[in-house]
């Protein structure tokens, strides 16, 4: 697996027919914006929101921040410019909607070279049917462009026909296999929106319990909900201290020849260095994300 290279607790949607929440992104404390010009834009304002959302990538003003331009389907009218557009941009990535195959992520892999995208742009997924579900693996392993998975729950939980619960048990097998496909390719893995914003307190309990899972943060669909998946979603001084330990306990283990030691009463072998490892990159990152807001 990967170490965090970039911070990503939370990764907020833009409208980009909003001229003021395009406006207003640029001091909101996320760690990552996506610049959507697929679901929250309506038909008739698809070219005008693409025409904005480039204008407002060349101002910039981001501080750095991961962009991600969310495009239109390819079946649709606006998928072939949205990516065009996309390509040269300055994003840092394009999020595709609602992919299913494979193939879908390789013909806009073509599209974004002919189109002359940087060969550092990102290609990211939105998992949210069930034919996107099960083919996350193929999904994971279609490019070298793929830079993370991002879970649908909305519209997954209307395919699925299911019902909306607190504890999200509708969608649990479907974000397992998210985090599976995710973590076998070494992928970022997001986890899916939270529709009540009236619900502050089951808010931050699915952000916590997207942590627990292993999500690496939360989309997010307003932005006074940023300070709660940036908090959930970041180690707190406890964890930071107690991965400092392990680090520290073991290599003096491996000095006297030694596989394993004990930490505060529990063993702790090669696999839990690599998981305090993990955390202390994350909180380095999170650090100096935070320095230059």
């Amino acid at each position: 697996m990967r170490l965090p290279v970039r911070p990503r607790r939370s990764v907020l949607y833009v409208p980009g027919s909003n001229p003021r929440a395009l406006a207003k992104a640029r001091s909101v404390p996320a760690d990552a914006l996506i610049l959507d010009l697929e679901d929250a834009v309506a038909p008739e304002a698809k070219e005008e929101a693409r025409r904005r959302v480039v204008q407002v990538l060349e101002e910039g003003g981001h501080g750095g921040r991961e962009i991600l331009i969310r495009v239109n389907g390819e079946e649709t009218p606006w998928g072939e410019p949205d990516l065009a557009a996309a390509a040269r941009s300055g994003a840092d990535g394009v999020l595709l909607p609602k992919v299913e195959r494979a193939d879908t992520v390789r013909r806009a892999e073509e599209r974004l070279a002919w189109a002359g995208a940087p060969s550092g742009m990102a290609l990211w997924c939105m998992l949210e049917t069930p034919g996107g579900i099960l083919a996350a693996r193929e999904v994971a392993c279609a490019s070298n462009r793929i830079g993370g998975l991002v879970a649908g729950t909305s519209d997954l939980t209307n395919d699925l026909g299911a019902r909306a619960t607190p504890l999200r048990l509708e969608v649990m097998t479907s974000l397992g296999l998210i985090l599976l496909a995710a973590r076998a390719t070494g992928l970022c893995a997001l986890d899916g929106v939270h529709l009540d914003l009236a619900d502050e307190k089951g808010f931050e309990q699915i952000c916590r319990q997207g942590r627990d899972l292993g999500f690496d943060g939360k989309t997010l669909i307003h932005p006074r909900t940023v300070e709660v998946a940036n908090r959930v979603f970041a180690p707190d001084e406890r964890e930071i201290l107690l991965a400092r330990r392990i680090v520290t306990a073991h290599a003096e283990a491996l000095a006297r020849k030694e596989a394993v030691v004990v930490v505060d009463g529990r063993l702790v072998e090669a696999l839990h260095v690599e998981g305090a490892l993990r955390l202390l990159a994350l909180a380095e990152a999170i650090a100096k994300r935070d320095a230059v807001r």
